[in-house]
């Protein structure tokens, strides 16, 4: 079977737009439902093995998440910073499903 990709540069654009207008106008707390729009977008065309990925996550879990996460790194002084993109990442993968 093969793996491919579907999405094309418009619709990329279109999506990096809208995650930029959402996190502009809410002043970033719409940070989480932005990043959760193109997660969305990209498991959409994204195809392996023949099967669809489909994305499950909310902006709300996501938000939960990001205040836990911004309170650790004041608390460690920004040490847990360093974590954060490896803790998004399997964010991500947990939320991302195979139809």
């Amino acid at each position: 079977m093969q793996s491919k990709f579907t999405g094309g540069l418009l619709g990329l654009i279109g999506i990096s737009i809208a995650q930029a207008l959402l996190t502009l106008i809410t002043l970033g707390i719409g940070t989480p439902w932005a990043i959760c729009m193109k997660e969305r977008w990209l498991a959409k065309h994204t195809i392996i093995d023949g099967r669809q990925l489909v994305f499950d996550g909310t902006g709300g879990q996501l938000f939960g998440n990001f205040i836990k996460w911004f309170l650790l790194s004041i608390i460690t002084l920004g040490i847990y910073s360093f974590w954060l993109t490896i803790k998004m990442k399997k964010w991500v993968v947990k939320h991302t499903h195979m139809v």
